[in-house]
């Protein structure tokens, strides 16, 4: 089969494929990075308890995605709810991880000459430890994003579509074309979202904190 009788058999299909699997990625990774954000703000403040949460999280992000939407599946049923608890979950730990290291990795005399200066701890939080961070901070992001867009795959397996309906269609009736016609275009998005999330962060990202860009 070729591109152009593809397009006429699934051209709207895939469209609409695409656009549903951007709405998993977009929604789920928003949540991730609010909840990751405030978490790692928080944990970053109470040492004894990160130093159990964060090897916690760790272990919890080794559960394979198909095994923790599985049993949402149970509890929650076939909704998108199910699939945007699932993904938002696994954004966040990458975010979460790279943001706490970030913020923790913050020169503790540069926090005290801020002190020094009258900056009370939301103003060294907003001006001195997430901006030195921002860089670990936009690596999970870019990290999660590209893992959301694979991840969000696994949403065909419940039937709340996406491209993984072309793939796993595409499995069950051996025909490699509709594989590749799913797997191609995730491939994509996922590359565009990454080369996204980079020319974000270099507009927002301080001139100082360039590194000399």
């Amino acid at each position: 089969m070729s591109p152009v009788e593809f397009f006429q058999l699934y051209g709207n299909k895939l469209l609409l494929a695409i656009l549903v699997h951007l709405q998993y990625v977009f929604v789920s990774v928003g949540v991730g990075f609010v909840v990751a954000l405030t978490l790692a703000i928080l944990l970053s403040r109470v040492p004894r308890i990160s130093n159990i949460a964060i090897p916690v999280i760790g272990i919890f992000q080794t559960i394979p995605g198909l095994v923790f939407i599985g049993v949402l599946f149970i509890y929650l049923g076939m909704k998108p709810i199910t699939v945007l608890i699932a993904l938002s979950v696994y954004a966040l730990f990458p975010i979460l991880k790279n943001t706490y290291a970030g913020i923790i990795s913050v020169d503790e005399n540069l926090k005290e000459a801020a002190r020094g200066c009258g900056m009370n701890g939301m103003q060294i939080l907003f001006k001195i430890e997430l901006p030195l961070a921002m860089s670990a901070i936009f690596s999970g992001l870019r990290m999660a994003t590209i893992y959301t867009v694979s991840w969000a795959v696994l949403a065909a397996m419940i039937g709340l579509g996406g491209l993984g309906e072309f793939i796993y269609r595409g499995i069950d009736t051996n025909n490699n074309v509709l594989i590749v016609g799913g797997a191609l275009p995730a491939a994509v998005l996922a590359i565009i979202l990454g080369f996204l999330i980079d020319f974000i962060q270099d507009k927002i990202t301080p001139k100082g904190l360039k590194g000399g860009k």
